[in-house]
């Protein structure tokens, strides 16, 4: 049995790995270009018009950046600021989805579905790397447990309560979340003939709170793009925003239009759930083939079917449907995890249930197995990518150790224990990613640690300048404002100035009519895509380039200082 001190010692202990990650620098590119938006709001007091840099943007809508323009407001533009809707967003989707699980499969597993949510090894990254994902998911999650509610129950209350929960969803990512909230309850209601409670009066009073809800989005796109159809968006003047949002956006994005394409691959997000799952992920496969062999003999009148058909079904067709999408990304999956996380919760609980125990004390050894992948990883960072002192990595390996064995010997029952050496596996990982792990790796950030670099020399830096459109959004969000792109022939009449430069524009100006005053080195590398040569710190120098703050002068100012010198 999961009893309740287990449940909340396992959601406290997850809290605390989210909560960890709170104050880590934010992440190129999303995480820190959306802060940069949200900012950008606050600084000047334009909280109907969305821009990325220089450019209007006409993408994702606007609920996203106004819950972090609030939490700035509350608390300051602070990065742990931007993260906390997040954070409360993904507690969102931990109740949903235990609701979700014990109204399908009981208490025991909706607490089950609650502890796997949480722990997906997506969901956690979410929490730190923050894109619009972690509230959609939220917002999803809560209105697929109350429009459940209401065609099982017929509650009016579950009916409105989706309405909002959808209208969220949709103001966070636009069509592909009436998509994904649409998709599974479809699935349900074609399986248990409930179209009476769809094609219902009560509905109207759906539509009705779901278009109360959207309609700020509505009026910001309006504002912004309907009103001035002189603006010229990706190519095209006449851009309706309303238009946009409502119809066109989601189109754009399966065709690979206007945000180009990235992947042709079908099987891309096959292989992607291997690890967005994880430590659930041959659990959570174990869970889809027995439910898709149950609903295989129901089709051929061999048996009754799957207990649910809303997660089997909701998960096959948004699989299907992302697939043949040309623009892909591994947290577009993130959609799924409470439908897999209810999914996999029942399957465990009807086994333990049907008293097949022997194979939950299998499947445990997998997931003392898949622990020990977790434990090798650990000590990797600890060890060789990030090396600490002996000491503090023993210390740290022997706890975890420790507290794994204890939880897999001495917790009797089979199914407490695969949960609770999963819970462990994911919580010790994480807790030293979100603390330890990313910090490190953002040294390599060179925008943040370029602003990081100001403040502690306390250079008399009031404005920076940049030579081309390349985004740095770290550096604008740290430094306070976004960072002004101008031309070498333009910065000659700015006189002395900071300018923050590749190598090869530093070499370039050098080279001109140019003297550098001062100059900061520092390390770039595009942490969002890490590759082996720069986890190993013996050719980590190999793919390490360079950033540089510089200040500039005309060439007969005054003579040049380097940073070592200063």
């Amino acid at each position: 049995m999961i009893s309740k001190r287990f449940f909340w010692v396992g959601i406290l202990g997850l809290l605390g790995v989210y909560i960890a990650g709170l104050p880590a620098t934010l992440m190129e590119n999303d995480s820190a270009q959306f802060a940069v938006m949200a900012m950008r709001m606050v600084q000047e007091h334009d909280f109907w018009s969305l821009w990325k840099g220089p450019e209007e943007y006409l993408d994702k809508p606007h609920l996203h950046y106004w819950l972090a323009a609030f939490s700035y407001l509350l608390f300051g533009v602070q990065d742990w600021a931007y993260r906390l809707p997040a954070l409360l967003a993904t507690c969102l989707g931990a109740w949903s989805v235990f609701g979700l699980g014990r109204m399908l499969y009981g208490t025991q597993a909706g607490r089950m579905a609650a502890l796997i949510f949480m722990s997906a090894q997506t969901i956690v990254l979410a929490g730190i790397d923050v894109r619009t994902d972690a509230v959609l998911t939220g917002c999803t999650a809560f209105a697929l447990w109350q429009w459940m509610r209401y065609l099982r129950e017929q509650r009016l209350s579950g009916l409105l309560w989706g309405a909002l929960g959808a209208g969220l969803a949709f103001s966070t990512k636009g069509q592909i979340a009436l998509v994904v909230i649409g998709l599974p309850l479809l699935c349900h209601v074609v399986a248990t003939r409930g179209w009476k409670a769809i094609f219902h009066s009560r509905f109207l009073l759906a539509l009705l709170v779901f278009g109360l809800v959207i309609s700020p989005v509505l009026y910001a796109y309006y504002l912004q793009f309907d009103l001035h159809p002189e603006k010229v968006i990706r190519g095209r003047d006449h851009r309706s925003g309303v238009l946009f949002i409502l119809w066109e956006q989601s189109f754009e994005r399966l065709s690979g239009e206007g945000v180009g394409k990235n992947s042709s691959d079908y099987f891309f997000f096959f292989h992607t759930f291997l690890w967005v799952f994880l430590p659930w992920t041959l659990m959570g496969l174990a869970a889809y083939g027995r439910r898709l062999r149950e609903a295989w003999r129901y089709g051929r009148g061999r048996g009754a079917g799957p207990a649910e058909w809303l997660t089997l079904g909701g998960i096959t067709l948004i699989f299907l449907l992302i697939s043949f999408a040309q623009f892909k990304l591994p947290h577009y999956l993130n959609i799924t995890i409470p439908l897999f996380a209810v999914l996999t919760a029942g399957f465990l609980w009807t086994l333990q249930q049907e008293g097949r125990l022997r194979w939950l004390r299998r499947a445990a050894r997998v997931q003392a197995g898949i622990f020990v992948i977790f434990l090798l990883a650990m000590a990797g960072i600890l060890c060789w990518v990030f090396p600490q002192p002996a000491w503090q990595a023993v210390l740290w390996i022997g706890l975890v150790v420790g507290v794994g064995a204890w939880m897999f010997k001495g917790v009797s029952q089979p199914l407490p224990r695969l949960v609770g050496i999963s819970l462990w596996a994911a919580v010790a990982l994480n807790a030293l990613m979100n603390a330890y792990f990313y910090p490190h790796l953002l040294r390599y950030q060179a925008g943040s640690e370029t602003a990081r670099l100001i403040r502690d020399k306390q250079l008399p830096v009031d404005r920076i300048y940049k030579l081309d459109a390349d985004h740095t959004w770290a550096l604008d969000f740290y430094f306070g404002q976004p960072v002004e792109i101008t031309t070498a022939e333009q910065l000659a009449q700015k006189g002395k100035a900071w300018v923050y430069l590749t190598a090869d524009q530093l070499d370039t100006l050098k080279q001109g009519e140019w003297q550098v005053a001062e100059e900061y080195p520092v390390e770039q590398f595009r942490i969002s895509r890490l590759q082996a040569r720069f986890l190993n710190p013996e050719t980590r120098g190999q793919v390490v380039r360079y950033r540089y703050l510089a200040r500039v002068i005309p060439a007969a100012g005054e003579a040049p200082v380097s940073g070592s010198d200063k």
